[in-house]
């Protein structure tokens, strides 16, 4: 019962946010180059503040050379979600660009916020543990998931080393050099990074409510492939993950970390980045407000189902 309880109040959190976001858009009549305005400065300086504290932070050589098994248990967990992703996707959308939306939908879950709230709060002794299991994912997504999925390019689609010069990858190279060297940094910066990194979560949730509040919802709601992938990343992925564990014996902490990331709700980044292009986030905003919804229910049966399990 804490469980459910506790990850209820998270989710309440971030729907209190979402509901601000639409209120502000829909009784202040916000123009609609607000939304834009909002998403280039999370996309281009909350989110890279976020991401360069996150590997200052975690990326040493001592907690990498300590956590090995959580840092090859995230390889191994975005190379199969991945996979996952590209292969289902071709399944759910019909035009190239919902079906990069859906890759990266089924590919990364929101392991970043959402992830460290819950596990921060409801299992703090593995939160470091989690972080290292998190590097991986924030590697590859960074690096090729969100300019290659994400960012529309009209000379090329897919990987390209052009893409990789945007603020997000920056910021995680900046972050991985300092962490591996301890380089020290002055304290007016830190503070300003930690303070900027701290405008992430709220700046997203608002963005995501008045990225709502421009489109139809009665139309979005009716929408199959919401539905179909708010399942899949909520109860068809971490139900296979748990059948896993009936066969094999994994490591009690790594499990549970990994079914941390595995059972959250669609990431954000799918709404923030391409309403940073001026892209139709209809879909993706559809998928956001019903996937992080039902996660209230289906986060709390994951747990109990694990520990009944393990």
């Amino acid at each position: 019962m804490s469980t459910f309880v506790t990850t209820l109040s998270q989710i309440s959190y971030l729907f209190l946010l979402i509901i601000a976001g639409f209120v502000v858009m829909k009784v202040c009549k916000l123009p609609s180059m607000a939304t834009n305005v909002l998403s280039k400065l999370v996309s281009t300086l909350f989110m890279p503040a976020l991401i360069l504290t996150n590997f200052m932070d975690n990326f040493t050589v001592a907690r990498l050379s300590s956590a090995w098994p959580f840092a090859l248990a995230g390889v191994i967990v975005v190379t199969i979600s991945v996979a996952i992703g590209m292969i289902i996707s071709r399944l759910t959308a019909k035009d190239d660009y919902h079906r990069r939306i859906h890759s990266y939908c089924l590919a990364f879950s929101n392991f970043g916020f959402m992830g460290t709230a819950v596990v921060s709060t409801l299992m703090p002794e593995l939160f470091m543990s989690y972080l290292i299991l998190c590097t991986p994912m924030w590697v590859v997504n960074y690096s090729w998931a969100v300019p290659a999925l994400l960012i529309p390019s009209e000379k090329k689609k897919g990987f390209s080393f052009k893409n990789l010069l945007n603020p997000l990858f920056i910021a995680m190279v900046i972050g991985i050099v300092i962490g591996m060297t301890s380089l020290p940094i002055p304290s007016f910066l830190d503070v300003s990074i930690d303070a900027l990194s701290k405008c992430m979560s709220p700046s997203t949730m608002l963005l995501t409510g008045m990225c709502v509040a421009k489109i139809d919802i009665k139309r979005v709601l009716k929408i199959k492939s919401i539905y179909i992938l708010s399942a899949l990343r909520l109860l068809i992925i971490p139900s296979i993950f748990l059948l896993i564990l009936l066969i094999f014996k994994i490591d009690y902490g790594v499990s549970l970390c990994v079914l941390s990331v595995l059972s959250m709700p669609l990431g954000l980044n799918s709404v923030v980045i391409p309403e940073a292009y001026g892209k139709d986030t209809s879909e993706a905003s559809g998928m956001a407000i019903v996937s992080h919804l039902a996660s209230a229910l289906t986060i709390p049966l994951m747990f109990a189902l694990f520990n009944m399990i393990m």
